[in-house]
């Protein structure tokens, strides 16, 4: 696998002898023997080796190297080198550690010296660097390359997906003004499920319960939110009240569902190549699932005509559906819907559109992350149906904030409405019985 004895010479202007200084000496010495290491690898024999064995040699190859170098080093710095060399050859880099750290959700590069993270809903900055633009403009190109993507200034925009799933967008200049931009969202190894969001009281027991029962009765349920509500978590999990005998079908622009049941068909869009043709959209394989015998079908985020066929598919038999929504509350989430569906381009009196929605759609759940960083299913609405060419709306459940305290935490309570949803006898044809308890509006379900 190695040509050639270990090459240690000094790079050109690097003082023999002298101790690291700060991040930049640090910079200097790994970017040098991460050079002498890709000169003495034989890149033919590479593939040959298994991954964890190759880890181990380039790991025993630096070390000698660093031994062999004039720059006196410590213990821990030479294995602090070792450890980064392997990330820069095998993983992402300076970003290797983050994406191995279970508390970090999200990864926010702003340029090669700005990078920040999300940890349990707040953004803190890190101080995690790059070398330089062109370092960062590296492991964007290694990410991409890996599924068949590019990035160049013809192309300046990409989304990606890696190995474990985590979703990778990226804009580089002339575009991002100041260097290379990278977006990573990442997901748990272990998808959340409800006992979860019981824990993190993102829901109650009793609202838990309701919701759950609505997806296996077959309702038609939107989830709406902003951006990091926790949207694609809370559908993850209500998708897993599916029956196991049931035929799912997934559809979304970057695969992120990770459903549990055996029989699922995951379909995600492809976007155009270099020709700029060949793009296939969403909207396109909500047709073709329609065509593949599902029981459900499960629309990862609408966000544009896809809508339509999707509600055209809720309305001929396929009850039972699910999807997101970006909104800021249950009724922006009908409004988006109209919307999109106007983006179809299908001319509809104001009222005939209205009503094929309302009559599509059985139950909105809004989640939102609130001030804390905590996320919480805010608002649960049943679409009741229409009058006059209005949609009407019923709010069963509802998140009462009371306030904040000393720490920041958000004080405040799950309570039912009052009101006993109109889809009630749906859910008792399917089994569910809900006691009248559930939806009595004196009592506060849970305290936070």
């Amino acid at each position: 696998m190695t040509s050639g004895p270990p090459r240690t010479e000094p790079a050109a202007g690097a003082r023999p002898g002298a101790r690291l200084r700060g991040h930049a000496g640090h910079a200097e010495l790994k970017t040098r023997i991460h050079r002498q290491l890709i000169e003495r690898l034989d890149l033919s024999k590479v593939g040959a080796v298994r991954p964890e064995a190759l880890r181990l040699q380039i790991g025993r190859i630096v070390e000698e190297m660093l031994v062999g170098d004039d720059t006196p080093l410590t213990r821990h710095e030479r294995e602090q080198i070792i450890v980064e060399i392997q990330h820069e050859t095998f993983g992402l880099g300076p970003l290797q550690p983050l994406m191995q750290d279970p508390t970090v959700s999200d990864i926010l590069v702003n340029g090669a010296a700005a990078v920040f993270v999300e940890r349990r809903g707040k953004l803190e900055r890190t101080s995690v660097r790059f070398r330089d633009d062109a370092h960062l403009l590296q492991i964007i190109e290694r990410i991409v390359s890996a599924v068949g993507r590019r990035v160049d200034e013809s192309s300046p925009m990409v989304d990606a997906r890696l190995a474990d799933g985590s979703r990778v967008n990226a804009i580089i200049p002339p575009l991002a003004l100041d260097g290379p931009v990278l977006s990573i969202r990442r997901f748990a190894v272990d998808p959340l499920k409800m006992d979860d969001l019981l824990r993190l009281r993102t829901l109650t027991p009793a609202l838990a319960e309701f919701v759950a029962g609505a997806v296996r009765a077959r309702l038609n349920v939107l989830v709406s939110g902003g951006t990091g509500a926790g949207k694609t978590t809370l559908l993850n999990v209500l998708s897993n009240a599916i029956p196991a005998t049931e035929r799912i079908v997934t559809i979304e622009d970057s695969a992120e569902l990770q459903l549990q049941q055996e029989h699922v068909v995951r379909l995600e869009t492809r976007p155009a190549n270099v020709e700029g043709v060949g793009a296939v959209v969403q909207r396109d394989l909500v047709r073709n699932a329609l065509r593949m015998r599902p029981d459900r079908i499960v629309v990862g985020e609408v966000r544009g005509a896809e809508v339509l066929d999707m509600l055209q598919a809720m309305n001929t038999g396929h009850d039972g559906s699910l999807s997101t929504v970006h909104a800021n509350a249950s009724r922006d989430a009908l409004s988006r819907v109209e919307t999109m569906v106007l983006m179809a381009g299908v001319a509809l009196p104001i009222r005939a559109l209205r009503d094929y929605i309302a009559s599509a759609l059985d139950m909105i759940v809004h989640v939102a992350r609130l001030s804390d960083g905590t996320r919480k299913i805010v608002r649960v609405t049943e679409i009741a149906g229409m009058e006059e060419d209005v949609i009407t709306t019923q709010d069963i459940f509802v998140f009462e904030q009371q306030g904040i305290d000393r720490d920041g935490r958000v004080v405040g309570f799950h309570r039912a409405t009052g009101v006993r949803p109109k889809f009630s006898d749906r859910l008792g044809r399917a089994g569910i019985q809900l006691g009248d308890q559930l939806f009595d509006p004196s009592r506060r379900q849970a305290s936070v």
